[in-house]
C-alpha cells in the first residue's frame, strides 16, 4: 500500500510565544495564524516482508535500517514508534519550502507523517489528535523548545485563533470573514525569502529561559490577537492588519537578542520605507521569511526595494493536513 499526505505550512500573525508552556502554564496563550498553499508531502509504502531492510527514510540521506530505535531522523524514529509500525515501510518526502525558515515546516512534517501512518494502519483520527500527536512527539518525547501553535496550523488548516491553556487543551477558533475581505488580505501580504536559515529551537531555547523576564512584552503580543481577528472579521480599515503586525514585531525584537539582526532589521526599514505598512520575520528569529502587509499601489516599490531577495507569492490554505493519494495492493 502507498499512501501521499499533504500537509500545510504557516504564517504565524501575532502571539507566538504565547504558544510556550513557559507562558501558557501561568496564564493562556494566543496565537492568529493561516496556514497557505505551500506544502509538505510524505509518501509512505508498506513493503514486503522479503525487503533486505525493515525500515528505508529518505530525507536528506537515505536510511537503511531494522530497528527503530537505530533510525537517525528524530520524528521519524519516535513517530514509528508511537504509531508501532512493525512492519516494513519506506519513507520519502518532497516539500515546497527549504526546512529552517519559519514557516512551521518540522511540525509540518510531523502532522503529515502521523496522517500517512495512520492511513497505512487503515485507521483514521481527527485534526485535533494530528495536532496532538504530533506535539506528543516533538515537545514531550524530542524535549524540543517550541510551541503547540504549528502542529494545530498545520492539522487543521485556514485562518485561525488558538487558545493555549494551561490543562495542555487547545481551543480553535475559525475567523469567520468576508470571501472579497480574504482575497483582499492574501492579496496585500507580500514575503520574500531571506535566504538566512537558522535552528528554530536554539532561539526558542533562549526565549523559554528569557519567559518570566518578557512575560509583560508576551502578554502584549498575545492581546493583539483579538484585535487583529476583528480587523479580519469586519472587513473595515485592513491597513489596520498591517499596523498591528508592526506592534507585534517591536515587541518580538524585544524578546531575546538573537531574534533579528542587523542585515534583517536593514530589510524590514528599507520595506517600510518604500511604502509597507508593517510586517514582521516569520518564526522564532534569526533568518527566514520576512512578511509585510502593503497596499496595492505600494506593491511594485516594495517588491523592486526587496529585490535581492526571493519574492514568495502565497494563497491561504483551508484543508489542512489531507490524504491526498491511496493506492492498495
Amino acid at each position: 500500500m502507498i499512501i501521499i499526505s499533504r500537509t500545510p505550512f504557516r504564517i504565524s500573525f501575532v502571539g507566538g510565544g504565547t504558544d510556550l508552556r513557559s507562558f501558557y502554564n501561568e496564564e493562556p496563550g494566543k496565537v492568529l495564524s493561516t496556514s497557505i498553499n505551500k506544502y509538505i508531502y510524505v509518501v509512505v509504502k508498506r513493503q514486503l516482508g522479503i525487503v533486505e531492510h525493515k525500515y528505508r527514510v529518505n530525507w536528506s540521506q537515505v536510511e537503511f535500517k531494522n530497528r527503530i530505535e537505530d533510525i537517525e531522523h528524530p520524528i521519524v524514529r519516535e513517530a514509528l514508534k508511537l504509531m508501532e509500525i512493525d512492519f516494513p515501510v519506506e519513507i520519502t518526502t518532497f516539500a515546497d519550502i527549504p526546512p529552517g525558515t519559519g514557516l512551521g515546516s518540522s511540525s509540518s512534517f510531523c502532522v503529515g507523517l502521523i496522517n500517512a501512518l495512520n492511513a497505512l494502519k487503515g485507521e483514521s483520527a481527527s485534526k485535533h489528535d494530528l495536532a496532538k500527536l504530533a506535539a506528543k512527539v516533538e515537545i514531550d518525547i524530542l524535549n524540543r523548545a517550541m510551541g503547540k501553535q504549528d502542529h494545530y496550523a498545520a492539522a487543521y488548516g485556514g485562518l485561525n485563533v488558538f487558545t493555549f491553556k494551561s490543562d495542555e487543551s487547545v481551543i480553535i477558533d475559525p475567523v469567520t470573514h468576508l470571501d472579497t475581505i480574504g482575497n483582499e488580505l492574501e492579496n496585500n501580504l507580500l514575503i520574500f525569502y531571506t535566504a538566512l536559515k537558522r535552528n528554530a529551537s536554539d532561539i526558542l531555547k533562549v526565549q523559554v529561559q528569557e519567559t518570566s523576564n518578557k512575560r509583560d512584552s508576551l502578554r502584549k503580543m498575545r492581546d493583539l490577537v483579538l484585535p487583529l481577528r476583528d480587523v479580519v472579521s469586519s472587513g473595515k480599515k485592513l491597513s489596520e492588519f498591517g499596523q498591528i503586525l508592526h506592534e507585534n514585531w517591536i515587541l518580538k525584537q524585544n524578546l531575546t537578542n538573537v531574534t533579528s539582526n542587523k542585515e534583517i532589521d536593514q530589510y524590514y526599514l528599507r520595506a517600510i520605507k518604500a511604502g509597507a505598512i508593517g510586517g514582521k520575520l516569520l518564526g522564532a528569529g534569526g533568518g527566514g521569511f520576512l512578511l509585510f502587509y502593503v497596499e496595492p499601489d505600494k506593491q511594485e516599490s516594495v517588491i523592486n526595494e526587496l529585490k535581492d531577495l526571493f519574492y514568495l507569492k502565497i494563497s491561504f490554505d483551508k484543508d489542512g493536513s489531507q490524504i491526498t493519494y491511496m493506492e492498495e495492493s
